[in-house]
C-alpha cells in the first residue's frame, strides 16, 4: 500500500531554516507528481508547493515563493521541502501528498513550529 513518511519537522526560531523529507513507497514514485501541504491551527489545509514527476515543473503558494524550495530524488523515492526565512505564520502540520494537481494519498504529517 501507499506509504508517505515525513520527517525533519521541529521547533525553529523566526528567520531560521528547516528541511522536510518525505519517503515514499507502494506506488510508482518516479512517474508521480508530489506536493506539500500545510494546516495551521484553526485553518484549512493549503497547498504549499508541488513538483512534477521528473522535477522539471514546480509551483508554490504566493506566501512561500522565494523562501521555500521543493525538490525530489527519484533514486531514493524521496521528496524534500527546504524552508528558509521561516515566519511564525509558518507554524503548521506539514503533509506530503502523492499527486501534482489532486492529492491521492497523504502522509501522517510533520509539525513545524516557528517561535522565539
Amino acid at each position: 500500500q501507499v506509504q508517505l513518511v515525513e520527517s525533519g519537522g521541529g521547533l525553529v526560531q523566526p528567520g531560521g531554516s528547516l528541511r522536510l523529507s518525505c519517503a515514499a513507497s507502494g506506488f510508482a514514485f518516479s512517474v508521480s507528481g508530489m506536493s506539500w501541504y500545510r494546516q495551521a491551527p484553526g485553518k484549512e489545509r493549503e497547498l504549499v508547493a508541488r513538483i512534477s514527476s521528473g522535477g522539471g515543473s514546480t509551483g508554490y503558494a504566493d506566501s512561500v515563493k522565494g523562501r521555500f524550495t521543493i525538490s525530489r530524488d527519484n533514486g531514493k523515492n524521496t521528496v524534500y521541502l527546504q524552508m528558509n526565512s521561516l515566519k511564525p505564520e509558518g507554524t503548521a502540520v506539514y503533509y506530503c501528498a502523492e499527486g501534482y494537481m489532486e492529492p491521492a494519498s497523504w502522509g501522517q504529517g510533520s509539525q513545524v513550529t516557528v517561535s522565539s
